[in-house]
């Protein structure tokens, strides 16, 4: 084969330097090779040669769609048959192929790829080679075997720096050293150099939880998730916190819709008070869906929004845009991620992920079409920073299950009483399968577990066997050894009903010194107060307290910095912005991203309405929108603003003195009082030489504003507040808000 290179090469080079086409084996010329394209950009495809060009056909529509725009796709065109030239050694990751009208993935191991146990003939394999197919087990330890693979494989493709090869016309010699890179480079985007996308984040950043942002291509506006999060111990009295949507209603005619990545609350809790004021789609996957349509259905929002349940895989294709649901692990099911293909490129928002071969439903992450992603070129990864100052990888979430099944083991003639949260459906099912187990029933405590829990049952994403699910109002029946209680409050929530049983005001659970309380959740930020006070209350009840510290009863759903290495590895974007946690988060995530070869100046840390510029040719921010928070108090939105917290707070730290008076209104003479009323400052009837001293403070006040004819009681009533103001602090070194009530009566 190598002489009859050589000859080849003699003749050409006798000809001129060009090599005549050879025939083929249908007699067709095979195809000379052609200069690599430059700047990034791709040959068209030729029609004259079938499947050329189709490895690499976007995702985006060639024309605006008419009548159909925003639903999704109902098939995508699998990619051509690739050349012989084009194939190598290493098997292909990812083969699209359209199943039930919806791009599936498909991964395939190495060609040299052979998992332990499998080196010899199939006829000398075990008989338990013969029955792998009815054990769960052994068919999760293959695939999450074959998964490390792929991603160990990817990654390693990915962050190796290696000679690129380059095409060049036949007779060119290359340059001594061409083709060669330091590092990794991000694959050349075949996108409009002139298009540019507006990543607008309104909630997320330098914060937990409110997450949402909004995204501008072609003159169209799409937003991904809308969440809210919970008030910190500086706004008393608040219930919720959301994002403020004035950017978005001032914009509305160009949204197209809201595409929800999962469903939980930080994604999804703003949705009704944004839906009250503008009706626009919404996407999200089936458990994702279930939980929203709880929400409208509380907020009389049911029936009035379009709703459109997706699954991982599908398109839906807008005018200019489309948005690609990709499956992820996350701490509750039908995560996903979303990969945005716009005229500029395709920008790959994760959501909330983790990498988990061993889930305890559905699929593992998918890998494979991340890094098909990565392989066609990314313009931008938007990446969760959640735990990105955690080194190594999350545990998977049947660590805990393990955990679950020495605790009951060792509580056997103690009642269980597990906290976690409400929407964590894969937790209740190891809880479910640990008490099935040990032939203890189970009962559910908590509005929103109750919630959570029948819709993951009507969906069939909770497996419970029949006669283990029981009423609260039926434990007192069973022997303690016999129960376990599910219940909500792991955050130590004041309304919650674990805080309600640690302080003794549940009316339908008494915990005691027979009682084993796990509490499988670690607080979130600010939260922590809350839970030790919750652990304490229950440790003098004399139960026994589990929590994460003592056991690995909890897992992060999370990725941890490998997991975020993986990810840039096998995406290789052109520009990084990390999303969703506190400034450290984002700052430690974007030193991740300069190890892995990015440089600076193409990541960019965002702020809540600073607009981020993205094009082919770089990402930068921009100016600043409307943005903030919004407080809910009871069934108010938005009343309660700086001003109110600003009183609340006085209030709660120093306290109230209302000073009545009733004068004459000819006179200005006083016919009752001053009366002093103390709310939250002093005990009255123990200071009552000071509460005299102020009544004759504010009487000398009254009667010389009489004396010189002024009537103007505003001016009085502020001329009271600081003389009283002043005396409390001499005395007491507190300043109470001071409230002066003058009442006039005209005989």
């Amino acid at each position: 084969m190598a002489n009859q290179n050589d000859k080849n090469e003699k003749k050409a080079q006798e000809g001129g330097g060009q090599s005549r086409p050879r025939q083929g084996r249908r007699g067709g010329a095979r195809r000379t090779p052609q200069p690599a394209a430059e700047s990034g950009e791709r040959s068209a495809p030729n029609p004259q040669q079938p499947g050329q060009g189709q490895r690499t056909r976007s995702l985006l529509p060639k024309a605006p769609a008419t009548g159909d725009a925003g639903q999704p796709a109902a098939q995508i065109t699998a990619p051509g048959r690739q050349s012989r030239r084009g194939r190598k050694a290493k098997a292909q990751i990812l083969a699209d192929q359209p199943v039930n009208g919806r791009l599936t993935q498909k991964a395939e191991p190495p060609a040299n790829y052979r998992p332990k146990g499998r080196e010899k003939p199939k006829a000398e394999q075990p008989e338990d080679n013969q029955n792998r197919g009815k054990s769960r087990s052994g068919r999760q330890k293959a695939q999450s075997l074959l998964a490390t693979q792929v991603a160990e494989a990817l990654a390693e493709e990915a962050a190796a720096p290696r000679p690129r090869r380059e095409r060049q016309p036949a007779g060119r010699e290359k340059q001594a050293g061409a083709g060669r890179a330091e590092r990794p480079a991000p694959v050349a985007v075949a996108g409009d150099p002139d298009a540019r996308v507006r990543i607008i984040p309104l909630g997320g950043l330098g914060e937990v939880g409110k997450n949402i942002t909004v995204f501008e291509s072609a003159g169209e506006s799409f937003i991904v998730d809308c969440g809210m999060t919970f008030p910190d111990e500086s706004m008393p009295g608040v219930d919720l916190v959301l994002p403020d949507f004035t950017y978005v209603i001032e914009n509305r005619e160009r949204v197209k819709g809201i595409f929800i990545t999962h469903g939980h609350e930080d994604h999804i809790g703003g949705l009704p008070f944004l839906l009250k004021q503008e009706k626009f789609p919404v996407y999200a996957t089936m458990l994702t869906m279930g939980l929203i349509e709880n929400k409208l259905r509380e907020h009389n929002l049911l029936g009035r929004v379009q709703l459109h349940v997706v699954k991982p895989g599908d398109v839906i294709r807008l005018s200019k845009n489309a948005i690609e649901y990709i499956n992820v692990n996350h701490s509750i099911p039908d995560a996903c991620a979303l990969a945005i293909h716009t005229p500029a490129g395709v920008i790959v928002h994760t959501g909330d992920f983790k990498v988990d071969f061993t889930p305890i439903r559905g699929d593992i992450i998918d890998l494979a079409r991340f890094g098909e992603l990565g392989r066609k070129g990314v313009l931008a990864l938007l990446s969760d920073s959640t735990n990105a100052e955690r080194p190594g990888s999350t545990m998977s979430e049947r660590t805990v299950g393990e955990s679950f099944d020495k605790l009951f083991a060792s509580a056997a003639e103690k009642r269980i009483l597990v906290a976690t949260f409400s929407s964590n459906v894969h937790r209740v099912q190891q809880i479910v399968d640990a008490a099935v187990k040990y032939g203890r029933k189970v009962a559910v405590q908590g509005r929103s577990m109750e919630n959570v829990i029948n819709k993951a049952l009507e969906i069939g994403y909770l497996d419970i066997p029949s006669g283990i699910l029981i009423n609260i109002d039926s434990a007192g029946k069973y022997q303690y050894g016999q129960i376990v209680i599910i219940t909500t409050g792991s955050q130590g929530e004041p309304m919650s009903a674990l805080t309600r049983m640690a302080m003794g005001d549940h009316r339908k659970v008494t915990v005691g010194p027979s009682d084993c309380i796990i509490i499988s959740a670690s607080p979130i930020p600010g939260n922590e107060k809350l839970v030790t006070r919750v652990i304490n209350e229950l440790l003098k009840l004399g139960a026994e307290v589990v929590y994460e510290k003592m056991y690995d009863i909890h897992v992060s759903g999370h990725a941890c910095q490998d997991e975020q290495k993986m990810m840039l590895a096998l995406t290789r974007p052109r520009f990084f912005m990390p999303m969703h946690g506190e400034f450290k988060h984002l700052k430690k995530h974007a030193e991740t991203a300069y190890s892995m070869g990015l440089s600076p100046k193409n990541v960019v840390i965002g702020d809540v309405g600073r607009v981020v510029e993205l094009t082919a040719g770089g990402m930068k921010p921009g100016e600043n929108v409307p943005a903030g928070k919004v407080l809910v108090d009871g069934l108010g939105v938005g009343d309660v603003g700086s001003v109110v917290l600003r009183d609340r707070k006085h209030l709660a730290q120093d306290g109230l003195i209302v000073v009545v008076t009733t004068v004459e209104g000819e006179t200005g003479r006083i016919l009752s009082g001053p009366d002093i009323v103390s709310r939250g400052f002093v005990y009255v009837r123990e200071s009552e030489e000071m509460i005299a001293r102020a009544k004759a403070i504010a009487k000398d006040i009254i009667e010389k504003n009489a004396q010189y004819g002024a009537r103007e009681y505003g001016a009085l009533r502020q001329r009271v507040r600081d003389e009283l103001s002043d005396y409390f602090w001499q005395v007491t070194k507190r300043s109470p808000m001071i409230l002066p009530v003058v009442q006039e009566i005209r005989g």
